[in-house]
Protein backbone atom coordinates (compact mmCIF):
# COMPACT_ATOMS: atom_id res chain seq x y z
CA UNK A 1 0.00 0.00 0.00
CA UNK A 2 1.29 3.12 -1.15
CA UNK A 3 0.74 6.70 0.65
CA UNK A 4 1.10 10.09 -0.88
CA UNK A 5 1.76 13.22 1.51
CA UNK A 6 1.50 16.63 1.01
CA UNK A 7 1.54 20.18 2.59
CA UNK A 8 -2.05 22.01 2.78
CA UNK A 9 -5.11 22.97 5.13
CA UNK A 10 -6.86 20.54 7.36
CA UNK A 11 -9.55 18.51 5.85
CA UNK A 12 -11.55 15.22 7.29
CA UNK A 13 -10.68 11.48 6.22
CA UNK A 14 -12.19 8.78 7.69
CA UNK A 15 -13.66 11.42 10.33
CA UNK A 16 -10.46 11.94 11.91
CA UNK A 17 -9.12 15.94 11.10
CA UNK A 18 -5.75 15.97 9.82
CA UNK A 19 -3.68 19.17 10.21
CA UNK A 20 -1.33 20.66 7.38
CA UNK A 21 -1.25 17.06 5.55
CA UNK A 22 -3.41 15.56 2.59
CA UNK A 23 -3.68 11.95 3.08
CA UNK A 24 -4.41 9.73 -0.43
CA UNK A 25 -4.09 6.16 -1.10
CA UNK A 26 -5.05 3.10 -2.56
CA UNK A 27 -4.20 -0.48 -2.31
CA UNK A 28 -2.50 -1.43 -5.47
CA UNK A 29 -3.23 -5.44 -6.32
CA UNK A 30 -1.09 -6.22 -8.88
CA UNK A 31 2.23 -5.18 -8.20
CA UNK A 32 4.15 -4.61 -4.65
CA UNK A 33 5.80 -1.31 -3.78
CA UNK A 34 8.54 0.02 -1.70
CA UNK A 35 8.03 2.90 0.08
CA UNK A 36 10.18 5.85 0.20
CA UNK A 37 10.58 5.56 3.75
CA UNK A 38 14.31 5.38 4.65
CA UNK A 39 15.60 5.75 1.56
CA UNK A 40 18.81 8.34 1.44
CA UNK A 41 18.85 10.65 -1.85
CA UNK A 42 20.88 13.43 -2.54
CA UNK A 43 17.74 15.71 -4.52
CA UNK A 44 15.11 15.02 -2.11
CA UNK A 45 13.97 17.37 0.35
CA UNK A 46 11.83 15.35 2.36
CA UNK A 47 11.58 11.46 3.00
CA UNK A 48 7.91 10.07 4.22
CA UNK A 49 8.18 7.82 7.19
CA UNK A 50 4.27 5.97 8.18
CA UNK A 51 2.61 6.48 11.02
CA UNK A 52 -1.26 5.81 12.10
CA UNK A 53 -3.42 8.21 12.52
CA UNK A 54 -6.76 6.95 13.78
CA UNK A 55 -7.00 3.54 11.35
CA UNK A 56 -5.36 5.77 8.21
CA UNK A 57 -1.54 5.15 7.95
CA UNK A 58 0.31 8.23 7.15
CA UNK A 59 3.52 8.97 5.34
CA UNK A 60 4.63 12.31 7.14
CA UNK A 61 7.74 14.08 5.47
CA UNK A 62 11.26 14.12 7.39
CA UNK A 63 13.60 16.67 6.28
CA UNK A 64 16.97 15.49 4.72
CA UNK A 65 20.13 17.13 3.21
CA UNK A 66 19.03 18.48 -0.47
CA UNK A 67 21.71 19.91 -2.84
CA UNK A 68 20.25 22.39 -4.57
CA UNK A 69 20.95 26.07 -4.61
CA UNK A 70 19.09 27.88 -2.37
CA UNK A 71 17.59 30.29 -5.28
CA UNK A 72 16.58 27.48 -7.20
CA UNK A 73 14.70 25.64 -4.43
CA UNK A 74 13.21 28.84 -3.18
CA UNK A 75 9.58 29.52 -5.49
CA UNK A 76 10.05 33.13 -6.59
CA UNK A 77 6.84 35.64 -5.38
CA UNK A 78 6.03 35.28 -9.28
CA UNK A 79 4.94 31.44 -8.75
CA UNK A 80 3.44 31.94 -5.62
CA UNK A 81 1.06 34.48 -6.54
CA UNK A 82 0.80 33.81 -10.31
CA UNK A 83 0.76 30.14 -10.75
CA UNK A 84 0.44 28.56 -7.11
CA UNK A 85 -2.55 30.93 -5.93
CA UNK A 86 -4.31 30.95 -8.73
CA UNK A 87 -4.51 27.12 -9.64
CA UNK A 88 -5.78 26.90 -6.18
CA UNK A 89 -8.18 29.40 -6.69
CA UNK A 90 -9.55 28.52 -10.29
CA UNK A 91 -8.84 24.30 -8.99
CA UNK A 92 -12.42 23.29 -9.59
CA UNK A 93 -13.55 25.46 -12.64
CA UNK A 94 -10.08 24.42 -13.95
CA UNK A 95 -10.38 20.95 -13.66
CA UNK A 96 -13.63 20.92 -15.00
CA UNK A 97 -12.46 21.64 -18.66
CA UNK A 98 -9.16 19.58 -18.64
CA UNK A 99 -11.20 15.84 -19.44
CA UNK A 100 -10.15 15.20 -22.99
CA UNK A 101 -6.56 13.59 -23.33
CA UNK A 102 -4.18 14.80 -25.96
CA UNK A 103 -3.41 12.05 -28.37
CA UNK A 104 0.60 11.90 -28.32
CA UNK A 105 0.38 12.01 -24.64
CA UNK A 106 -1.90 8.85 -24.86
CA UNK A 107 0.08 7.58 -27.08
CA UNK A 108 3.24 7.93 -24.86
CA UNK A 109 1.47 5.93 -21.95
CA UNK A 110 0.25 3.29 -23.53
CA UNK A 111 3.57 2.38 -25.35
CA UNK A 112 4.55 1.60 -22.16
CA UNK A 113 5.00 -1.53 -20.57
CA UNK A 114 2.54 -3.43 -18.82
CA UNK A 115 3.36 -3.00 -15.24
CA UNK A 116 5.63 0.54 -15.15
CA UNK A 117 5.01 2.66 -12.51
CA UNK A 118 4.75 6.19 -14.12
CA UNK A 119 5.20 9.38 -12.61
CA UNK A 120 3.37 12.45 -13.43
CA UNK A 121 5.22 15.47 -12.11
CA UNK A 122 2.11 18.67 -12.15
CA UNK A 123 -0.64 16.36 -12.63
CA UNK A 124 -3.21 18.59 -12.29
CA UNK A 125 -6.90 17.37 -11.54
CA UNK A 126 -4.99 14.16 -12.74
CA UNK A 127 -7.05 13.31 -16.44
CA UNK A 128 -4.25 11.54 -17.52
CA UNK A 129 -3.32 9.00 -14.25
CA UNK A 130 -4.29 5.33 -14.79
CA UNK A 131 -5.05 6.21 -18.43
CA UNK A 132 -2.99 3.05 -19.33
CA UNK A 133 -4.99 0.14 -17.25
CA UNK A 134 -1.87 -1.76 -17.34
CA UNK A 135 0.41 0.32 -15.33
CA UNK A 136 0.80 2.32 -12.17
CA UNK A 137 0.65 6.10 -11.66
CA UNK A 138 1.54 8.08 -9.22
CA UNK A 139 1.25 11.65 -9.33
CA UNK A 140 1.86 14.73 -7.89
CA UNK A 141 1.43 19.07 -8.21
CA UNK A 142 2.10 22.18 -6.35
CA UNK A 143 -1.89 22.81 -6.16
CA UNK A 144 -3.29 21.47 -3.03
CA UNK A 145 -6.60 22.16 -3.85
CA UNK A 146 -6.09 20.10 -7.90
CA UNK A 147 -4.33 17.17 -5.53
CA UNK A 148 -7.65 16.70 -3.54
CA UNK A 149 -9.82 16.58 -6.79
CA UNK A 150 -7.29 13.55 -7.70
CA UNK A 151 -7.40 12.28 -4.30
CA UNK A 152 -11.09 12.08 -4.76
CA UNK A 153 -11.24 10.80 -7.48
CA UNK A 154 -9.36 7.99 -6.07
CA UNK A 155 -5.42 8.55 -7.30
CA UNK A 156 -2.23 7.99 -5.41
CA UNK A 157 -1.28 11.57 -5.72
CA UNK A 158 0.73 14.23 -3.33
CA UNK A 159 2.07 17.37 -3.22
CA UNK A 160 5.00 18.03 -4.23
CA UNK A 161 7.23 21.02 -6.30
CA UNK A 162 8.20 20.18 -10.29
CA UNK A 163 11.98 21.33 -9.10
CA UNK A 164 12.46 18.71 -6.18
CA UNK A 165 10.71 16.11 -6.64
CA UNK A 166 9.87 13.73 -3.21
CA UNK A 167 10.87 10.02 -4.88
CA UNK A 168 14.20 8.28 -4.53
CA UNK A 169 16.75 7.91 -7.66
CA UNK A 170 15.05 5.12 -9.57
CA UNK A 171 11.86 4.92 -8.39
CA UNK A 172 9.61 5.38 -11.39
CA UNK A 173 9.41 3.25 -15.16
CA UNK A 174 8.54 6.72 -16.73
CA UNK A 175 7.81 10.02 -16.18
CA UNK A 176 5.57 12.63 -18.23
CA UNK A 177 5.50 16.80 -17.37
CA UNK A 178 2.90 17.77 -19.28
CA UNK A 179 1.94 21.51 -19.73
CA UNK A 180 4.35 22.33 -16.04
CA UNK A 181 7.86 23.70 -17.30
CA UNK A 182 6.30 27.16 -18.63
CA UNK A 183 5.07 27.84 -15.01
CA UNK A 184 8.28 28.33 -13.64
CA UNK A 185 10.12 31.41 -13.90
CA UNK A 186 13.40 30.78 -14.61
CA UNK A 187 16.00 28.99 -16.87
CA UNK A 188 17.76 27.63 -13.48
CA UNK A 189 14.27 25.84 -12.40
CA UNK A 190 13.39 25.04 -15.46
CA UNK A 191 16.13 23.02 -15.80
CA UNK A 192 16.13 22.03 -12.28
CA UNK A 193 12.79 20.74 -12.63
CA UNK A 194 13.76 18.58 -15.75
CA UNK A 195 17.06 17.04 -13.95
CA UNK A 196 14.30 15.76 -11.35
CA UNK A 197 12.35 14.20 -13.83
CA UNK A 198 15.39 12.26 -15.33
CA UNK A 199 16.96 11.71 -11.80
CA UNK A 200 13.55 9.93 -10.55
CA UNK A 201 13.40 7.24 -13.20
CA UNK A 202 15.17 3.98 -14.00
CA UNK A 203 18.09 3.60 -16.48
CA UNK A 204 16.22 3.15 -19.85
CA UNK A 205 12.80 5.32 -18.71
CA UNK A 206 11.53 7.73 -20.57
CA UNK A 207 10.06 11.27 -20.21
CA UNK A 208 7.98 13.02 -21.86
CA UNK A 209 7.81 16.55 -21.64
CA UNK A 210 5.13 19.22 -23.35
CA UNK A 211 5.58 23.26 -22.89
CA UNK A 212 4.00 25.97 -24.46
CA UNK A 213 5.09 27.38 -27.69
CA UNK A 214 5.85 30.96 -28.34
CA UNK A 215 4.94 30.17 -32.15
CA UNK A 216 1.58 29.70 -31.78
CA UNK A 217 -1.27 29.24 -34.66
CA UNK A 218 -4.08 31.27 -33.43
CA UNK A 219 -2.41 34.88 -32.88
CA UNK A 220 -6.03 36.34 -32.05
CA UNK A 221 -5.08 34.12 -29.06
CA UNK A 222 -2.15 35.36 -28.03
CA UNK A 223 -2.86 38.87 -28.10
CA UNK A 224 -5.30 38.41 -25.00
CA UNK A 225 -2.16 37.76 -23.17
CA UNK A 226 -0.35 40.37 -21.26
CA UNK A 227 3.46 40.81 -21.99
CA UNK A 228 5.09 40.87 -18.48
CA UNK A 229 6.49 44.93 -17.53
CA UNK A 230 9.82 45.57 -16.30
CA UNK A 231 7.93 45.80 -12.60
CA UNK A 232 8.59 41.53 -12.97
CA UNK A 233 11.17 41.18 -15.54
CA UNK A 234 13.46 42.52 -13.02
CA UNK A 235 12.59 39.18 -10.75
CA UNK A 236 14.58 37.66 -13.31
CA UNK A 237 18.05 39.47 -13.86
CA UNK A 238 20.97 37.14 -13.31
CA UNK A 239 21.69 33.75 -14.51
CA UNK A 240 18.23 32.41 -15.04
CA UNK A 241 16.83 35.66 -17.07
CA UNK A 242 15.10 34.98 -20.21
CA UNK A 243 17.05 35.89 -23.11
CA UNK A 244 15.48 37.38 -26.72
CA UNK A 245 15.36 35.30 -29.52
CA UNK A 246 17.18 36.21 -32.44
CA UNK A 247 13.84 36.43 -35.03
CA UNK A 248 15.36 33.78 -37.68
CA UNK A 249 13.44 31.92 -40.72
CA UNK A 250 9.85 32.45 -39.56
CA UNK A 251 7.80 29.06 -39.63
CA UNK A 252 4.09 28.60 -39.35
CA UNK A 253 2.86 25.65 -37.74
CA UNK A 254 -0.43 23.93 -37.75
CA UNK A 255 -1.85 23.43 -33.85
CA UNK A 256 -4.83 22.67 -31.94
CA UNK A 257 -5.59 24.95 -29.45
CA UNK A 258 -5.66 24.45 -26.01
CA UNK A 259 -9.26 24.54 -25.51
CA UNK A 260 -9.87 21.96 -28.27
CA UNK A 261 -8.40 19.22 -26.69
CA UNK A 262 -9.81 16.34 -29.09
CA UNK A 263 -8.32 14.85 -31.73
CA UNK A 264 -7.29 11.33 -33.58
CA UNK A 265 -5.09 9.44 -31.93
CA UNK A 266 -1.42 8.68 -33.32
CA UNK A 267 1.02 6.21 -32.93
CA UNK A 268 4.76 6.99 -31.28
CA UNK A 269 7.54 5.70 -32.70
CA UNK A 270 9.64 2.74 -30.97
CA UNK A 271 11.37 5.36 -28.00
CA UNK A 272 14.20 2.21 -28.06
CA UNK A 273 14.80 1.54 -32.30
CA UNK A 274 16.43 5.04 -31.50
CA UNK A 275 19.85 4.64 -30.45
CA UNK A 276 21.35 7.60 -31.16
CA UNK A 277 20.85 11.16 -29.60
CA UNK A 278 18.80 13.79 -31.90
CA UNK A 279 21.33 16.54 -33.12
CA UNK A 280 20.25 20.54 -32.47
CA UNK A 281 20.44 21.64 -35.28
CA UNK A 282 18.09 19.23 -36.99
CA UNK A 283 15.04 20.22 -39.07
CA UNK A 284 11.78 19.98 -36.62
CA UNK A 285 8.87 17.53 -37.73
CA UNK A 286 8.65 18.13 -41.71
CA UNK A 287 5.21 17.13 -41.57
CA UNK A 288 3.68 20.24 -40.10
CA UNK A 289 1.46 21.99 -42.30
CA UNK A 290 1.51 25.88 -43.23
CA UNK A 291 -1.85 26.50 -42.03
CA UNK A 292 -1.91 29.75 -39.23
CA UNK A 293 0.62 32.38 -38.77
CA UNK A 294 3.39 32.23 -36.43
CA UNK A 295 4.06 34.72 -33.53
CA UNK A 296 7.32 35.71 -35.52
CA UNK A 297 5.27 37.33 -38.22
CA UNK A 298 3.74 39.71 -36.05
CA UNK A 299 1.23 42.01 -35.05
CA UNK A 300 3.52 45.12 -34.51
CA UNK A 301 3.35 44.79 -30.32
CA UNK A 302 6.39 43.00 -29.99
CA UNK A 303 5.67 39.68 -28.84
CA UNK A 304 7.81 38.37 -31.65
CA UNK A 305 10.26 38.89 -28.75
CA UNK A 306 8.41 38.27 -25.47
CA UNK A 307 8.19 34.95 -23.59
CA UNK A 308 7.06 36.29 -20.53
CA UNK A 309 3.34 36.63 -20.16
CA UNK A 310 0.05 36.92 -17.95
CA UNK A 311 -2.26 34.68 -19.87
CA UNK A 312 -6.14 35.42 -17.96
CA UNK A 313 -8.49 32.53 -17.07
CA UNK A 314 -11.97 33.81 -16.22
CA UNK A 315 -13.52 32.13 -13.58
CA UNK A 316 -17.69 32.95 -14.00
CA UNK A 317 -19.06 34.61 -10.62
CA UNK A 318 -21.16 31.71 -10.28
CA UNK A 319 -17.99 29.47 -10.28
CA UNK A 320 -16.36 32.22 -7.56
CA UNK A 321 -16.27 31.80 -3.87
CA UNK A 322 -17.84 34.65 -2.42
CA UNK A 323 -16.36 34.39 0.42
CA UNK A 324 -13.45 32.52 -0.19
CA UNK A 325 -10.49 32.64 -2.51
CA UNK A 326 -11.63 35.29 -5.26
CA UNK A 327 -12.97 37.23 -2.84
CA UNK A 328 -9.06 37.60 -0.91
CA UNK A 329 -7.80 37.80 -4.66
CA UNK A 330 -10.01 40.90 -5.45
CA UNK A 331 -9.35 42.60 -2.15
CA UNK A 332 -5.25 41.76 -2.76
CA UNK A 333 -5.51 43.29 -6.61
CA UNK A 334 -4.70 39.32 -7.55
CA UNK A 335 -7.68 39.07 -9.51
CA UNK A 336 -10.10 42.03 -10.95
CA UNK A 337 -13.63 41.60 -11.96
CA UNK A 338 -14.68 41.69 -15.67
CA UNK A 339 -18.69 42.37 -15.01
CA UNK A 340 -19.03 42.10 -19.08
CA UNK A 341 -17.79 38.28 -18.88
CA UNK A 342 -19.62 38.29 -15.64
CA UNK A 343 -16.44 36.37 -14.21
CA UNK A 344 -13.29 37.12 -12.12
CA UNK A 345 -10.01 37.44 -14.02
CA UNK A 346 -6.84 35.70 -12.85
CA UNK A 347 -3.49 36.17 -14.42
CA UNK A 348 -1.53 33.06 -14.92
CA UNK A 349 2.12 33.34 -15.16
CA UNK A 350 3.59 31.72 -18.62
CA UNK A 351 7.13 31.71 -20.17
CA UNK A 352 6.56 30.60 -23.30
CA UNK A 353 9.13 28.40 -25.31
CA UNK A 354 10.86 29.43 -28.65
CA UNK A 355 11.11 26.86 -31.06
CA UNK A 356 14.57 24.65 -30.17
CA UNK A 357 14.46 26.61 -26.50
CA UNK A 358 13.35 22.93 -24.58
CA UNK A 359 16.13 21.40 -26.49
CA UNK A 360 19.05 23.57 -25.56
CA UNK A 361 17.76 23.21 -22.09
CA UNK A 362 18.34 19.54 -22.20
CA UNK A 363 21.41 19.69 -24.41
CA UNK A 364 23.63 19.59 -20.79
CA UNK A 365 22.42 16.40 -19.46
CA UNK A 366 25.21 13.78 -18.87
CA UNK A 367 22.46 10.87 -18.35
CA UNK A 368 19.63 11.28 -20.84
CA UNK A 369 19.31 11.73 -24.64
CA UNK A 370 16.53 13.66 -26.36
CA UNK A 371 15.41 10.41 -28.54
CA UNK A 372 12.00 12.76 -30.19
CA UNK A 373 10.80 16.15 -30.34
CA UNK A 374 7.56 17.15 -32.15
CA UNK A 375 5.18 20.69 -32.19
CA UNK A 376 1.59 19.33 -31.37
CA UNK A 377 -1.17 21.66 -30.07
CA UNK A 378 0.84 24.89 -29.63
CA UNK A 379 3.51 22.68 -27.70
CA UNK A 380 6.64 21.94 -27.70
CA UNK A 381 7.46 18.61 -26.93
CA UNK A 382 10.67 16.10 -26.15
CA UNK A 383 10.87 12.42 -25.04
CA UNK A 384 14.01 11.98 -23.42
CA UNK A 385 15.49 8.35 -22.63
CA UNK A 386 17.89 7.79 -19.23
CA UNK A 387 21.50 6.41 -19.91
CA UNK A 388 22.81 6.24 -16.54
Amino acid sequence: MLFGVGTASSFCFKGVYINSTIIVGNIFSRRSFSTMKDVVTDNASSLLTSEYVGEAPVLRPVSVRAKCSSNVQSTPEIEKKYVHGVYDAIAPHFSSTRFAKWPKVSAFLNSLSPGSLILDAGCGNGKYLGLNPDCFFIGCDISAALINICADRGHEVLVADAVNLPYRTGYGDAAISIAVLHHLSTEDRRRKAVEELVRVVKKGGCILITVWAREQEDTSLVEKWTPLNQRYIAEWIGPGSPRVRNPSSPRTLESIPEAEENGAGEQLKDLHAKSSKVKSDEVMDSTSQDKGRSLLTGSGKGYAEQQEFFVPWHLPYHRAEVSGASAVALASGLAKKDDKKGSVVYNRYYHVFSEGELERLVSGLDNAILVDRFYDKSNWCIILEKTS
